[in-house]
């Protein structure tokens, strides 16, 4: 069987491509043709490894150019981009006739259920039903991110299956008999387990509005004020990079939080942290969660939507607060510091939670979908 992954983006180092490199990998290894087709690579390797049976198209649409750019500007070279990408897709899907080809819901999606190639279509989403609306974008920006998610149910119920990652998320979409739920897998397998006793508390993801970390950087703030000897690092990369660390700056924070650049060996990031911090806008299911289970991390969350309530338990393996309360989630942060047997026993907790996600039990699922998609 063989499966064609169209990322309309490049392989960087977010969640979605950790989550896709390990798919695309466990699938070689069960004998599948796994091909990835990417828009903006640019030349540049994967971030995260791959199985050398894999082979990597890059159709060299370059969307990201236009990232940051007026809405008019979008408008303007946006058409053409996307009849190269259908034009340059339809010629690759003729050539490599793939079994299945999966979208993961970005500039490919719209059009992607029109390339009559025989293969079958799978779009999978990352992220919630209502993520476009949680952009807070004004103006002219909300108008087309309004339309956009109303056009989101129409193009999703164009494909043969369509991938939600939760339950939660699932209920937002309505009645459509071609949805279905597969979380995504843990990262680490039979991971080692924090000790949980270096004064450290990390967050993980983009520099990006989504994360939230400039609210994450205003509650760290309020955690000095009662606690001193604990460290914030920020691992991640993005066009906020110089926003956060003004802010830092701003609140005189440069000895307390650092922006560290990501790594493609972030066990190691794990191992030497006590707690995990998430303060996104939205999400769809974090890898950032299950990871820090993964490695026996205590969480502690705002409460958006989709994904925190699926993975952490309050007061059991971690801490869920209102979305958006800094002064919660700083509490919070401070209660976990302050007790090590709590911060133990949470992190014991969700060591087990994250037998959840085992690889080979959310990859079953795939590879059940895959058959009975394609009989």
């Amino acid at each position: 069987m063989k499966i064609l992954y169209n990322i309309a983006g490049t392989c960087h180092s977010g969640g979605m491509e950790r989550v896709l490199a390990n798919k695309a990998n466990y699938l070689v290894k069960q004998g599948m043709e796994v091909v990835i087709v990417t828009t903006d690579q640019q030349g540049l390797p994967p971030f995260f490894s791959l199985d050398e049976r894999i082979r990597c198209i890059d159709l060299c649409i370059n969307y990201e150019e236009n990232n940051g750019k007026s809405l008019f500007n979008k408008l303007l070279h946006y058409p053409l981009k996307q009849w190269k990408h259908k034009k340059r897709l339809t010629k690759i899907l003729m050539q490599e006739r793939p079994d299945i080809t999966i979208s993961m819901f970005n500039n490919d999606a719209g059009f992607i259920t029109d390339i009559k190639d025989g293969s079958k279509k799978i779009l999978e989403i990352h992220f919630s039903r209502f993520k476009r609306l949680q952009y807070n974008r004004k103006g002219w920006w909300r108008l087309v991110d309004v339309w956009r998610t109303q056009q989101d149910e129409r193009i999703a119920r164009r494909f043969d299956r369509f991938v939600v990652l939760t339950e939660e998320d699932k209920a937002n979409w309505g009645d459509m008999d071609n949805i279905c739920v597969i979380p995504n897998a843990s990262t680490f397998q039979n991971a080692q387990t924090s000790l949980l006793t270096v004064p450290k508390v990390i967050a993980v993801g983009r520099y990006d509005y989504q994360k939230g970390f400039d609210r994450l950087i205003m509650a760290w703030k309020k955690v000095t004020e009662i606690i001193s000897g604990w460290h914030l690092d920020i691992i991640g990369d993005g066009s906020k990079c110089q926003e956060l660390q003004s802010l830092i700056q701003q609140q005189g924070m440069e000895k307390h939080i650092s922006l560290i650049k990501p790594t493609s060996h972030i066990d190691s990031t794990y191992l030497d942290a006590s707690i995990l911090a998430l303060t996104s806008h939205y999400e769809g299911l974090p890898m950032v969660l299950i990871e820090a289970q993964s490695f026996g991390l205590p969480i502690v969350a705002f409460n958006c939507k989709c994904g925190p309530t699926d993975v952490v338990t309050d007061g059991v393996d971690g801490f869920l607060v209102p979305e958006g309360d800094i002064e919660a989630l700083a509490n919070r942060l401070i209660i976990l510091m302050q007790n090590v047997s709590l911060r133990k026993d949470m992190g014991q907790w969700a060591k087990r939670a994250s037998l959840r996600y085992e690889e080979t039990s959310i990859m079953n699922k795939w590879m059940e979908l895959f058959h009975t998609i394609t009989k």
